[in-house]
């Protein structure tokens, strides 16, 4: 049985396909901001799961300055006083691990997936 081809069948089509949901894989993604959290001299969390062009927004809630410091130096957030606020964009090819300047013993980790 061979389906007659109108012009309302075909402008109906026309617009079921153009109001038609679009796959999660064709959408743009939104950046997601991941919060880290300086406390008791320690990264929290210390491992960040984000993709290129995430923000990475570390803020600090210890008495003493603090900063998020790429090991190799790339990026760094600057210092960071108590309840201030720093930001850095993921990249492609950035450096994923850093550290505090001020307490080199306070480490971190930035995972960069799919």
């Amino acid at each position: 049985m061979a389906i007659r081809l109108t012009r309302r069948r075909v402008l109906m089509g026309a617009t079921a396909t153009a109001v038609a949901p679009i796959p999660l894989s064709l959408e743009a993604r939104t950046p997601k901001t991941h919060d880290i959290g300086i406390s008791s001299f320690s990264f929290v969390p210390a491992l960040v799961h984000a993709r290129i062009g995430d923000v990475l927004r570390w803020t600090n809630t210890d008495l003493a300055p603090h900063t998020a410091t790429a090991d190799m130096l790339g990026w760094d957030t600057g210092t960071l006083e108590q309840h201030e606020a720093g930001e850095i964009q993921v990249t492609e090819g950035m450096e994923s691990t850093y550290f505090c300047v001020f307490h080199p013993h306070m480490t971190g980790k930035i995972r960069i997936v799919g």
